[in-house]
C-alpha cells in the first residue's frame, strides 16, 4: 500500500490531548512517517501507509471523538 496523507478531526481541547494523539500514533513506529497536529482547528494530519480505519482505531485510544476527513497521495 502506498504512503498517503490522512486528515482527521479529533476533539482535542488542550496540549495534553494533542500529546496523547502523538503518543498513540508514535507507538506505531515506522508505520507512521509524520504527524502534524493543529490544535486550534482540532485536526491531526498523519502520513502513513496504514489504512484510515487502522489510524482511526489508533486515534480513538485517546478517548476522544475521531472523524476521518479524507486522504491524498504523497
Amino acid at each position: 500500500m502506498s504512503v498517503q496523507i490522512h486528515e482527521f478531526n479529533v476533539e482535542m481541547t488542550c496540549e495534553g490531548c494533542s500529546g496523547a494523539a502523538k503518543r498513540v500514533l508514535g507507538k506505531l513506529g515506522d508505520k507512521v512517517s509524520n504527524v502534524d497536529i493543529d490544535l486550534g482547528n482540532k485536526k491531526v494530519i498523519v502520513t502513513s501507509a496504514l489504512t484510515p480505519e487502522e489510524l482511526t482505531e489508533t486515534l480513538k485510544k485517546t478517548g476522544k471523538e475521531v472523524t476521518y476527513v479524507g486522504s491524498k497521495s504523497t
